[in-house]
C-alpha cells in the first residue's frame, strides 16, 4: 500500500486466490486505478516467491520507470526526425525481450511498446540479456495495444506488421517514414484484432526447412532494414 501511495510502478502484483478481506480489497483496487499488473495465483506460487510472511500478496517493483505513450508518442512526432516505435506483442521469453531491447537500442528505435498482460517479465534476466540498453530505451507498458495502434495511425504513422501470413516482400516496405513496427510471438505470432489494424504486413523470405527465425533475430532484421533505408535518404 505504501508503495502504492509513494508512486512506484509495480512488474507485476501476485494476489493469493481466495483471500477476502478489507484490506486487500482496497489495494487491489488502487492497484487498478494506477494500472498496475494484478495476477491471482495459488498460495504455493507466493510461497515459491518468498520465504518471507506475504498475507496473500507479493509484488515485484519494475526495475524501470515506464513511460506513457500519449505523451511520449506525440512528442517524437513533434520532432525533426521519422521517429521508429516497436511493438511487441505476447513475447514471453525474458531473453528474447533483452535481446530485442539490445537491438532496438542499437538501431536507433525511438520507444518499445509492450502489452500490460500477456508479456515477458522485464525482471533480472531481461536486463541482464539487454546489457543495460533497457535502461536507456523508452519503455511503455500499455493496457491495449489497439489503442496504441490507432493513436499511431492518428498520428500519422505507418503501422507495419511483421508476419509469415503476408506474401509481401520486408525489403519493399518503405520505412523512411514515421513507422510503428509490430513483432509477435514465434508460436502464435501478432494477434488477429491487431493484424486487422496494420497498414502494411510483409514478411522475411525462407529458404530453408525450417520456415520461422527466432524472434529477436526477425526482430533485428526488419530494425536494421528500416535503419539501411533511412541512411540513404
Amino acid at each position: 500500500m505504501e508503495a502504492v501511495e509513494a508512486g512506484k510502478q509495480f512488474e507485476r502484483v501476485y494476489v493469493q486466490k481466495g483471500v477476502e478481506s478489507r484490506l486487500l480489497t482496497e489495494l487491489v483496487s488502487r492497484l487498478n486505478a494506477v494500472e498496475a499488473p494484478v495476477q491471482y495465483v495459488p498460495v504455493e506460487k507466493l510461497n515459491r516467491l518468498t520465504s518471507n510472511v506475504h498475507q496473500g500478496v507479493v509484488a515485484l517493483l519494475a526495475p524501470i520507470a515506464y513511460r506513457q505513450v500519449v505523451s511520449l508518442l506525440p512528442a517524437l512526432m513533434e520532432r525533426a526526425q521519422v521517429p521508429l516505435v516497436l511493438m511487441l506483442d505476447r513475447i514471453t521469453d525474458v531473453r528474447n525481450m533483452g535481446a530485442i531491447a539490445r537491438t532496438a537500442e542499437c538501431a536507433g528505435v525511438d520507444a518499445m511498446i509492450l502489452p500490460a498482460h500477456g508479456s515477458a517479465q522485464l525482471n533480472e534476466d531481461a536486463m541482464k540479456t539487454s546489457a543495460g540498453a533497457l535502461f536507456r530505451l523508452p519503455v511503455c507498458r500499455e493496457q491495449n495495444l489497439k489503442t496504441v495502434v490507432n493513436l499511431c495511425k492518428q498520428l500519422g504513422m505507418q503501422v507495419v506488421a511483421a508476419t509469415e501470413k503476408s506474401s509481401t516482400n520486408y525489403l519493399s516496405v518503405d520505412f523512411r517514414q514515421p513507422t510503428l513496427l509490430i513483432m509477435g510471438a514465434e508460436d502464435t505470432g501478432i494477434s488477429p484484432e491487431l493484424l486487422r489494424l496494420c497498414d502494411v504486413r510483409a514478411r522475411l523470405p525462407m529458404c530453408g526447412s525450417i520456415q520461422s527465425l527466432n524472434v529477436s533475430v526477425a526482430a533485428g532484421v526488419f530494425m536494421y532494414e528500416v535503419l539501411r533505408q533511412r541512411a540513404q535518404q
